[in-house]
């Protein structure tokens, strides 16, 4: 008796943990249509070339949840050396062309899709990808959620705006990733030893239902409580942040 989706080759995902810095980047796609993407490349370019190979699938996109502050981001580097597009949400504000994309807006890797979610708070351009395998179901699997919703705690809001307007828009993103299923997967760009939250756990994985019930920042649902929670105590910002946001940005070095 034949299997259900027999000859489809299932989504492949693969998650690089760093330590210096602190961060999470991930290759994922459709291994049967070779069509992969890769999210919040840092440092060397090559092992995500080389995971791309050993797994025979091709980039297509490289993207950037948002112009980081914290890391110079290998994206661009990384899509020149892979012959793909290099992503951000339209809003960014960047020296040079990129691959624009808006809330709601679906890149197709083969069976495998991600939804484009604005999140703003950590800055005005962050997105989140909602990513789905439709050789198993039309329903999303796992959201990469970069620096909004991290296991524990949530991504500070004063890099790029001011803290109290990132909070309130951060306010906003955090409902929205609220209203997902429970039983999706939170897949965040960084964890415990990042500079970009206060609270984080070292699991770099959970639920949106683990989320809301355990990260106490997560879990507020009143504007002005969570405001003030996320202005409060705001650590030291990452060295020469305002500098590798700008190079990110396109910036001369």
């Amino acid at each position: 008796m034949m299997a259900a989706h027999e000859g489809h080759i299932p989504m492949i995902l693969r998650q690089f943990l760093h330590s210096d810095p602190v961060a999470v980047s991930y290759l994922f796609g459709c291994g049967g249509k070779a069509s992969a993407a890769v999210v919040d490349p840092v440092g060397d370019v090559q092992p995500y070339l080389d995971a791309a190979k050993a797994t025979g699938m091709r980039i297509l996109y490289v993207i950037d949840t948002h112009i980081h502050a914290d890391h110079v981001s290998a994206g661009r580097a990384l899509a020149q050396a892979a012959g793909a597009e290099y992503v951000l949400h339209e809003s960014a504000a960047a020296d040079f062309a990129f691959h624009r994309v808006k809330d709601g807006e679906v890149l197709e890797l083969g069976n495998v899709t991600a939804q484009i979610m604005h999140t703003p708070g950590h800055t005005p351009e962050h997105i989140a990808l909602l990513v789905t395998d439709r050789t198993r179901t039309v329903e999303p699997w796992f959201v990469l959620t970069g620096h909004t919703l991290m296991v524990g705690d949530l991504g500070r809001t004063e890099l790029a705006s001011s803290a109290e307007d990132g909070a309130r828009r951060l306010f906003a993103s955090a409902q929205r990733l609220k209203d997902l299923p429970d039983h999706v997967e939170v897949l965040p760009g960084a964890f415990s030893g990042s500079v970009c939250g206060r609270s984080l756990s070292g699991k770099p994985t959970s639920t949106i239902g683990f989320e809301k019930r355990f990260n106490k920042a997560f879990r507020i649902a009143d504007e002005d409580e969570f405001v003030a929670a996320m202005v409060a105590d705001i650590p030291p910002p990452p060295p020469e942040a305002a500098r590798t946001r700008a190079l990110n940005a396109g910036a001369a070095q």
